[in-house]
């Protein structure tokens, strides 16, 4: 039930209200034409228990209807989405986000001293339009870290916003079927640390399990390693769309180093940025891998392979390619055909009478108009697979008379 904003309401003009909330892009939802519902004084916020206007909205198709849990005020103090309480440049909770950048957090916690300082902030907040020293907000968002570049979610993560598993389908007594609204999946596991979170955790960032569990993934990612061979100075750069240009790509790589060229193959969607020197690409490397982001797009960082290697016939894993069976051998040179043709005795023909035209010799013939082959009919070259390669074909022989 909404709360009434009477004369006789102790602190009213404390209360809050507000013409659109403070949301993350994944709360939002991908539809541009929500409608939201609007109820002033709607309930009180999850933190400062303050009365605030709240507003209920479905993100998408076949999602759960979402609602505002703190006000305004709380929200621009952590740089918050006001129903995930996720920070809203990261995608991160405060938990991780603090603990990258060193930030301490100085927000009153009990119920004596929380509505004054909320007050004082709200008051600061209204002059200054940014956040608090102290705490993530215009001060603390020009910060950055690499563990915060790493982990951050570039895209909204609309699976946040399913609807809820339905109870009745856990205990198979659901008759709705397809029709019904909520989830026919099994429940999360109650002894999963994931399923006991609550809003205050998250906000303050205390005993939050969704943030304990990314600070153990950032302490396993991956490192790239430079490879061995000090000639490759080239790096490999992927998903980076069909409208990246060279120039967006040298406009982030070149203050690493000189570069010397830069290869965009649009079929595959990469690109390849080569520098002049192995110190300006190892640095590249290190400050690039796995936290790049040009137009919205996690760029993927690789080292290039060496020219030597790829001209020895490898596969990117390094594998030799195996020979196909049933094709024929490598075609001979023609330096090994003419040799083979005279170590075989075919070229001891006399040649005083032989003609020579403009295409080679020209055989001779007697008065019956039999022409002499000279003994090319017992000339069969090793390694001939197709009769182009013949040179007895159509009566042509070398020019040059053996010694």
């Amino acid at each position: 039930m909404a709360l009434s904003k009477s004369s006789n309401t102790y602190g009213r003009t404390a209360w809050e209200d507000a013409e659109f909330p403070i949301l993350c892009p994944t709360c939002l939802g991908d539809n541009p034409y929500v409608r939201m519902m609007k109820e002033k004084y709607g309930s009180e916020c999850k933190v400062c228990v303050r009365p605030f206007t709240t507003f209920r909205w479905c993100p998408g198709a076949r999602m759960r209807f979402k609602k505002t849990e703190i006000c305004q005020t709380c929200a621009k103090l952590k740089n918050v989405c006001q129903t995930c309480l996720l920070d809203l440049e990261y995608g991160l909770p405060t938990q991780v986000r603090d603990q990258a950048l060193n930030i301490k957090d100085n927000i009153a916690k009990s119920d004596v001293n929380k509505e004054y300082y909320i007050q004082n902030a709200e008051k600061q907040l209204s002059a200054t339009d940014s956040g608090l020293p102290g705490t993530s907000g215009t001060a603390g968002g020009k910060m950055q870290s690499d563990m915060l570049v790493k982990l951050a979610r570039t895209t909204p993560y609309y699976k946040r916003n399913l609807p809820h598993i339905c109870s009745f389908w856990v205990k198979g007594e659901c008759k709705r079927g397809e029709e019904c609204p909520y989830r026919h999946e099994k429940p999360t596991d109650p002894d999963d640390p994931l399923a006991d979170q609550n809003i205050k955790d998250r906000y303050y960032g205390t005993n939050d399990p969704v943030a304990e569990k990314l600070l153990r993934r950032a302490a396993t990612l991956p490192r790239l390693d430079p490879p061995e061979d000090k000639s490759i100075t080239t790096l490999y750069v992927g998903n980076i769309g069909e409208k990246m240009l060279e120039k967006d790509l040298r406009d982030h790589f070149y203050q690493y180093g000189e570069i010397r060229s830069i290869t965009i193959v649009s079929r595959q969607q990469c690109a390849f940025v080569t520098y002049s020197n192995r110190a300006a690409a190892e640095l590249a490397g290190e400050g690039t891998f796995n936290k790049l982001v040009i137009q919205n797009r996690r760029l993927v960082i690789r080292w290039g392979k060496s020219q030597a290697k790829q001209g020895a016939g490898t596969t990117a894993e390094g594998a030799h390619y195996e020979a196909v069976p049933g094709l024929p051998k490598a075609l001979p040179h023609p330096s090994e055909l003419e040799s083979s043709y005279y170590n075989s005795g075919a070229a001891n023909a006399d040649y005083s009478s032989q003609q020579f035209g403009p295409y080679g010799a020209i055989p001779n013939a007697d008065a019956s108009g039999a022409s002499y082959n000279y003994g090319f009919s017992n000339f069969a070259p090793v390694g001939i697979h197709y009769p182009s390669q013949d040179p007895t074909r159509l009566g042509a022989t070398s020019k040059t008379k053996p010694t």
